[in-house]
């Protein structure tokens, strides 16, 4: 296996720890008591500040029901003939695609929650170090962050303090919703530009 496919393997660990955690409606300090790693070290595994050891990918393996291999993205893929990084699935709750390294810094990943029949509960919420930004692609994604309510359709964006406790839902019966996440795990911001940066001549 050449270098650049272990960085990859290890990189994208963090936000599928995170995704199958967030699955089963977990606390970092849930899972702390649960497995006895410490809650910051669950935090900074999840956010790319550090990497797992083998014991501590095997006890959060155990706690979540998921394999090391889907863990590392190892796992045989469903469809043999599509090329490139397979997404992985938690069940029927939830497809996530991680779409950069993930090695530190801010980094992206692509979610899609499946359709539902009835109205929905309001989502769990979590809370960590960070700063999030999300756009809806399609579909309509319920935000409950902190008392707010807030139901995103195609084309939104939302940023926020991971701070805040959040968390997202399907919003309406029917249909399926897809939207992406970026993440700074250290608080980084989105810088908006809107114009073409002045010439160095100028």
């Amino acid at each position: 296996m050449a270098v650049d496919d272990v960085e990859d393997m290890s990189a994208a660990m963090g936000p599928r720890l995170r995704a199958a955690r967030e699955q089963r409606g977990a606390t970092l300090a849930a899972v702390s008591c649960a497995t006895g790693i410490s809650a910051s070290t669950l935090s900074r595994i999840e956010t790319g500040r550090r990497r797992p050891t083998l014991e501590v990918l095997l006890r959060l393996s155990k706690e979540y029901g998921v394999s090391l291999d889907e863990l590392a993205g190892t796992a045989p893929a469903a469809a043999p003939e599509r090329r490139g990084r397979a997404p992985l699935s938690f069940g029927d709750d939830k497809l996530v695609l991680p779409l950069t390294r993930y090695v530190g810094g801010l980094h992206a990943h692509k979610h899609v929650l499946p359709a539902v029949e009835g109205p929905p509960a309001r989502p769990r919420q979590v809370s960590h170090d960070g700063r999030e930004w999300l756009c809806v692609l399609y579909g309509r994604l319920w935000l409950a962050l902190g008392d707010q309510d807030l139901v995103l359709t195609p084309g939104d964006v939302a940023e926020f303090d991971t701070r805040t406790p959040h968390g997202v839902a399907n919003a309406g019966p029917g249909a399926p919703v897809e939207y992406l996440i970026m993440f700074g795990p250290q608080g980084e911001r989105l810088r908006l530009r809107t114009s073409p940066a002045p010439s160095p001549h100028a």
